[in-house]
């Protein structure tokens, strides 16, 4: 398929939503896109899907979109992957925008290829880095061998240029215009779907109780250093009213689940505090937390790297040293109420 990629132009951004809730990812998608139009001259474009969501539409305006397209339809509540991918699919083939940016998160992942392969895109997946070359083209990063190494990927003979973005990697965009401006940038586009043109049916929703870190103020990690016993970590994280995360290492012991990972193979946390405690900060761990306000590493090894990330640093067994920070935690607590 020959096309001409002179005919595409802007940033765009998909603002994922359920039930009227915007995704955090979707404002921090907004925000690099920001960035990316900026840099290429062209507008940002925010792209909103579902039923009752125009005031998502203008929240993307007001957050530094330049206009919002909004297609507002029950067939696209709750999500489907079928009428999400064949509309953006549809604005894709008639806007042409040259760049589109979608949250790394399920829904994400599940409808970007929907689009992407009909329309002949180049689709890079986890992105943890966004930039342009010289040329306007989009220079994606990733993790890969494990995250042993980092690859750039370009696309410079399709369009658009798509790529999913883990979530946690880049600060949200805040609201900088008011209401009014921002609901005058809004379009509502024609709708191409249909529900009896949708196979699926969602029968129930079933929402995971395993909390999402990315959102924690306070992160409490573990490492190899736990030897199996996360007691500590949990009861540290439970006192301080943070979460509990952990390094690869732990996690492929099986002594955390999966969604806890903190690094280039797990979950970018961006908190106020973050503890590592037993952790030697390889640094496929430090990409995923290095962007935390404030870090005290816990480890018995004096020489451990991620003394050198660390704004307090204690050399000492995490199981002698987090018992002893929860007791004075929850003193000072008792001694407050």
């Amino acid at each position: 398929m020959t096309i001409d990629i002179d005919d595409y132009r802007d940033v765009w951004v998909f603002v994922e939503q359920h039930e009227g809730d915007a995704a955090p990812v979707s404002w921090e998608l907004l925000s690099k896109g920001r960035e990316l139009a900026d840099e290429t001259g062209e507008s940002l474009i925010a792209l909103v899907m579902g039923d009752g969501v125009s005031h998502l539409a203008e929240e993307a305006v007001a957050r530094g979109a330049d206009h919002a397209l909004l297609a507002d339809d029950p067939v696209f509540e709750p999500y489907r992957a079928d009428p999400y991918g064949e509309q953006f699919r549809a604005l894709v083939e008639e806007r042409k925008p040259s760049i589109v940016l979608i949250g790394g998160t399920h829904t994400g992942r599940d409808f970007a290829g929907r689009v992407a392969v009909p329309a002949h895109a180049g689709l890079t997946a986890d992105c943890t880095e966004l930039a342009v070359d010289d040329e306007g083209l989009l220079l994606a990063s990733r993790p890969t061998f494990g995250g042993d190494a980092m690859a750039t990927i370009k696309c410079p003979s399709h369009r658009p240029q798509m790529a999913t973005v883990r979530a946690g990697v880049f600060d949200a965009s805040e609201a900088t215009k008011d209401d009014v401006d921002a609901a005058a940038a809004v379009e509502e586009v024609n709708v191409v779907v249909t529900e009896e043109d949708t196979l699926s049916t969602v029968i129930e929703r079933v929402v995971s109780d395993v909390v999402d870190i990315t959102d924690a103020d306070v992160v409490v990690a573990g490492g190899a250093g736990a030897e199996g016993d996360f007691e500590p970590i949990v009861e540290l994280a439970e006192a301080l009213g943070g979460e509990v995360a952990a390094s690869r290492a732990a996690v492929d012991e099986g002594w955390v689940e999966p969604a806890r990972q903190v690094g280039q193979t797990g979950k970018t946390v961006r908190p106020h505090l973050y503890i590592a405690a037993g952790i030697s900060g390889a640094v496929q761990h430090l990409e995923g937390m290095n962007d935390s306000d404030y870090v005290v590493a816990v480890n018995t090894d004096p020489n451990a790297a991620i003394f050198e990330h660390a704004d307090y640093g204690i050399v000492g067994d995490l199981h002698e040293v987090l018992p002893a920070l929860t007791a004075m935690i929850r003193e000072k607590q008792e001694v407050a109420v």
